[in-house]
């Protein structure tokens, strides 16, 4: 398995590097692509920022002889879905609650309480979508969520 790098029109923060971390395009080159038809989903994730993935980036990866592993938001998700149809797999990785969700993310002591609440707002969004993911994955405890995931990739990888 291996990760398709995002194609983003944000600017590179320090330490990332073009084609690895992701894909930098300017604004209009990233439009360009978009109407050319080049992603096979993309979305605009916060006012003015784009992101999304490569068609040629899914291929490059494919052609290896990989498995493509997408970490992608649920509208890529489920776009790319409709797509590739039975050779995808969505999994929806959710937290126990929202609750432990904010406390999680204030926990951490990152973020402001602006941001965590933009980020609240965004994950009780993307619940509502949670249904149509072909698995839903609780992350309420990280170990058994990892072998959780990974039994359901490893079951689909060898259906």
């Amino acid at each position: 398995m291996q990760f398709s790098v995002s194609a983003t029109n944000r600017s590179p923060r320090a330490g990332e590097v073009n084609g690895v971390s992701y894909h930098f395009m300017t604004t209009e080159a990233f439009q360009e692509a978009v109407a050319a038809g080049e992603f096979i989903e993309w979305e605009e994730v916060y006012p003015g920022r784009f992101y999304g993935t490569l068609r040629s980036e899914v291929d490059r990866v494919i052609d290896t002889g990989h498995n493509v592993v997408l970490d992608i938001d649920v509208k890529g998700a489920l776009n790319v879905k409709r797509i590739y149809g039975d050779r995808a797999l969505t999994i929806f990785i959710e937290p126990p609650s929202i609750d432990e969700l904010r406390r999680r993310l204030e926990g951490r002591g990152t973020e402001t309480t602006e941001t965590i609440a933009v980020r609240i707002g965004k994950a009780e969004y993307e619940l509502g979508f949670a249904a149509n993911f072909d698995v839903r994955v609780v992350n309420d405890d990280l170990e058994r969520a990892i072998c959780d995931t990974r039994k359901v990739i490893t079951d689909f990888i060898n259906a």
